[in-house]
C-alpha cells in the first residue's frame, strides 16, 4: 500500500471523476480575503464543508442512542458561518462528491488551523467504493462558542492505494454500505 501523492490525485480527478467539485491547486484566497485552504496539497486534498449543518442541541434532554437516533436533537442551520455551543458539536458535509476507487482506502484529519483551536473535525475511512457526499463532525472542545466556516477547508484526505495484487475481496459497494450515495447531512443509521 502507498500514500498517493498531488499528480495521482490530479490524474484520478481528472479521468475517473473521483473529486467533484476538484480544484487542482490550493486556494487561499477568495475574492481578496485570506481564507482556510481548500485544493490538492503535497500528498492529499484539503475538502470543504459545504453552508448545511446540524447542530447538536440538548432541549429535550434526551440520551444518545446510536442505534435509536433520535433527529430533534439537531437544530437544522444554512449559512457561510456556524457557531457552535461550547462543549456541543455540529453536523456538516462536504462540497465534495467522492468517488473512491476499489483499489483506494482515505483517512481524513482535521486541519490544523481548526485543532489549535480546539475544534476537532472527525471523519471516518472513506471505504474502497464508497461513494457520496462526506458528512463531517465538529466537535467544540472549548467553553466557548466556536465558528466553522463554508465554502473554506476543514480536513485533508489522505489516499492510499492498494498493491496491485492485494486488492480487497469486498468493497462497501459489494456489502451494500448504509451510507453509500449519501449527499446531504447524514444522521446515523442503525
Amino acid at each position: 500500500m502507498s500514500i498517493k501523492s498531488d499528480k495521482w490525485i490530479r490524474r484520478m480527478a481528472r479521468e475517473h471523476g473521483m473529486i467533484e467539485p476538484f480544484e487542482p491547486g490550493q486556494v487561499r484566497q477568495v475574492d481578496g480575503r485570506k481564507i482556510v485552504s481548500y485544493g490538492t496539497s503535497s500528498y492529499g486534498y484539503d475538502i470543504r464543508c459545504a453552508p448545511e449543518f446540524k447542530i447538536f442541541t440538548n432541549i429535550h434532554s434526551t440520551v444518545i442512542d446510536p442505534k435509536q437516533f433520535d433527529e430533534k436533537n439537531f437544530m437544522d442551520f444554512h449559512g457561510e458561518v456556524c457557531i457552535i455551543p461550547p462543549n456541543s458539536f455540529a453536523l456538516a458535509r462536504t462540497v465534495e462528491y467522492f468517488r473512491i476507487p476499489r483499489n483506494v482506502l482515505t483517512i481524513c484529519l482535521g486541519k490544523s488551523t481548526y485543532a489549535r483551536c480546539g475544534i476537532i473535525v472527525n471523519v471516518t475511512p472513506f471505504e474502497p467504493e464508497w461513494e457520496g457526499s462526506v458528512t463531517l463532525e465538529f466537535s467544540n472542545t472549548t467553553p466557548l462558542p466556536a465558528r466553522i466556516y463554508a465554502g473554506e477547508g476543514c480536513a485533508q484526505v489522505i489516499f492510499f492505494e492498494s498493491d496491485p495484487d492485494d486488492v480487497c475481496e469486498t468493497s462497501y459497494k459489494d456489502r451494500g454500505g448504509k451510507y453509500q450515495g449519501q449527499t446531504g447531512v447524514t444522521l446515523p443509521k442503525a
